[in-house]
């Protein structure tokens, strides 16, 4: 749904435009956010969520930092159709600016192409599946394997 507020002010002359978007989607950055703390701040995961699950509002990214509680993760991330994938480690703050330029370079050198049969593969190789609780209701994550929760490897 979307939400147009438009506003005269006659006396200063004034014209105000908001325009607000409001989705029943969570974003893939509060998803993100919300898993890394309810499994309260693993060394590692690595999962897939779907693009019809969330609004994305990372998109662009590969390889950035993310703050989560008290912890730094170093977040590897691609889309790749019908999912995006992250890849997420416990590390500390490093600028990932060249490496996440770099990485999309390649992904445009490569027109996509190695993303979708990634994420086409992933539909048939995906084995266990969670349930993320976000402010806009649950979400449901996948991975390729269940994970050892805590485990560093």
């Amino acid at each position: 749904m979307w939400l147009i507020n438009i506003s005269l002010f006659r006396r200063k002359n004034l014209i105000t435009l908001s325009l607000v978007c409001f989705s029943s989607k969570p974003t893939s950055a509060e998803v993100l956010t919300s898993y890394l703390s309810q499994c309260n701040e693993p060394p590692w995961t690595s999962y897939f969520v779907k693009y019809s699950s969330v609004k994305d509002n990372q998109f662009g990214m590969s390889n950035f930092n993310w703050k989560v509680g008290r912890s730094n993760y170093q977040i590897l991330r691609t889309g790749c159709y019908p999912y995006i994938k992250y890849h997420c480690s416990r590390k500390e703050a490093e600028n990932l600016d060249a490496s996440d330029r770099f990485m999309r370079v390649i992904k445009v050198v490569n027109f996509g192409i190695p993303c979708l049969l990634y994420g086409l593969a992933a539909t048939q190789l995906i084995r266990h599946s969670e349930v993320v609780q976000t402010s806009k209701g649950p979400v449901t994550i996948y991975f390729l394997l269940p994970e050892d929760k805590g485990s560093i490897y």
